[in-house]
């Protein structure tokens, strides 16, 4: 189900045996366009450390509760790998995380999750036909912060328009298909979304989205409704 990041942060997070904080943030691939990792604000529990779980531990979601379940325990979790939460998540750091948990990596093949398109707790069987997409896993500096992109602004073809204000999810797979954009003042607020394949770069020094679309493409687009390119009015 496509889900509206935003509705998971501040979420609860239940391990089988306990419950160990809230979500905070979430880690995305820009090129891939997954979501790679959790961040659990685990508040007075495990202090001092960043906690990191993967979409591979991901249980089930209750909505009413706003609670996600998380197939682990706590001592696991206490004993992963630390990771410091003022440095970006390192190629080397992801090699000892997915070793501590036994999981498939993503990084050694072609589809979204590596060998398949889930993110599984065993590697699924070689699949008989190749996937139609490559996706291209790079080895450094590769994940982002879904809140820090919220703000970006977005730079249409043909001049500013809008800004980012969340992302639009797939709930299983974790991948992400849209961007949400709060399109100007015009707009009085509402938001629209723009495919992540009309992204055609982010400026994050800058805090710029570049897409594809024209400034009249977004600005024609009815609100929650998706946006694109739209023909241009004939002369004759």
């Amino acid at each position: 189900m496509l889900q509206k990041i935003r509705k998971f942060y501040g979420a609860k997070l239940g391990a089988t045996d306990g419950d160990i904080g809230h979500i905070k943030d979430f880690y995305f691939d820009d090129k891939s366009w997954v979501i790679r990792y959790l961040i659990a604000d685990t508040g007075s529990w495990l202090t001092g450390r960043q906690v990191l779980l993967s979409p591979h531990s991901f249980g089930s979601w209750d909505e009413d509760a706003r609670l996600l379940q998380v197939k682990l325990k706590k001592k696991q979790i206490e004993n992963s790998p630390s990771t410091d939460a003022f440095r970006p998540v390192s190629r080397q750091y992801e090699m000892g995380f997915y070793r501590y948990y036994g999981w498939p990596t993503y990084w050694e093949g072609t589809d979204i999750w590596g060998f398949g398109g889930m993110p599984l707790a065993v590697p699924p069987p070689p699949a008989a036909v190749p996937p139609k997409t490559q996706y291209r896993h790079r080895d450094e500096k590769h994940l982002r912060s879904t809140r820090a992109v919220a703000g970006h602004a977005i730079q249409a073809a043909d001049g500013e328009m809008g800004h980012v204000s969340g992302f639009v999810v797939d709930d299983k797979q974790w991948l992400i298909h849209d961007l949400v954009v709060e399109a100007g003042h015009w707009y009085a607020g509402k938001e629209i979304l723009i495919p992540v394949g009309k992204v055609e770069n982010i400026n994050y020094e800058e805090f710029v989205v570049s897409v594809s679309l024209t400034r009249d493409d977004i600005r024609q687009t009815a609100e929650n409704e998706v946006a694109h390119h739209r023909d241009k009015p004939s002369d004759h």
